[in-house]
């Protein structure tokens, strides 16, 4: 998602953000004019933790696609999450919203893979979502930096249309998230800031595995709505 997670602006080094920033202001108003009810911008951040969980994959059952195939995310004990989305009793949002936590993984194992094309996160990203994502998880291996600390999703929208198309929005606390360089194994610290709340927006789509896949991400750093 970290990842989310905007692109990276300063050339000597990687931001913690976690998702990618895709579309221009211009495009994010169309987008968000017909999926979304929240504001949005072309920047990004956050995460943070009251109870953390282990990266654990999601139960099959959580989501629609019951394959075989659905790629395994495994990553270091240094990484942890919490998701605070509870389930909303409807099959299809969590669904969404089991898929979008598989998928803001996935992408965190790519960076720590050092692997640009790392078939678990293009398992979850489609066309320019995944062409995005791609060029923000090869700037972490460009630099030869990962990403460790404790990470939280919360206050997620989730809306799903007939026409098998979705929207969520969702805050990430970035608060205890750093960037970790490989040839030093030392951490970035960073101090607490309104930039380190982040409201992101998604528009998926369900595709013929029953996966729902982000077509399109933004995000927005220093958003009041996420901020506690």
């Amino acid at each position: 998602m970290s990842a989310h997670p905007e692109a990276v602006t300063d050339l000597r080094e990687p931001t913690v953000n976690r998702r990618p920033t895709i579309l221009t202001a211009l495009a994010l108003t169309a987008t968000a004019a017909l999926t979304l009810s929240a504001c949005g911008s072309d920047d990004g951040k956050a995460r943070g933790t009251e109870v953390e969980r282990d990266s654990k994959p999601a139960s099959p059952t959580a989501s629609a696609d019951t394959s075989p195939n659905r790629p395994e995310i495994e990553l270091p004990s240094d990484i942890s999450y919490t998701f605070d989305w509870p389930k909303t009793g409807d099959k299809e949002k969590d669904a969404v919203l089991a898929d979008s936590e598989q998928s803001i993984k996935a992408v965190d194992q790519a960076i720590v893979k050092q692997n640009a094309l790392d078939k678990a996160y293009l398992y979850y990203y489609e066309g320019e979502a995944a062409a995005e994502t791609q060029k923000f998880v090869q700037d972490y291996v460009d630099h030869r930096a990962a990403i460790t600390g404790s990470y939280r999703f919360y206050a997620p929208e989730v809306n799903v249309n007939q026409d098998g198309t979705a929207s969520l929005s969702y805050c990430e606390d970035q608060g205890k998230a750093f960037v970790k360089y490989l040839e030093t194994n030392k951490n970035k610290k960073t101090e607490v800031t309104a930039k380190s709340y982040v409201i992101y927006h998604t528009s998926l789509k369900k595709n013929d595995k029953g996966v729902w896949v982000i077509q399109k991400i933004v995000s927005q750093s220093g958003s009041a709505k996420c901020r506690p």
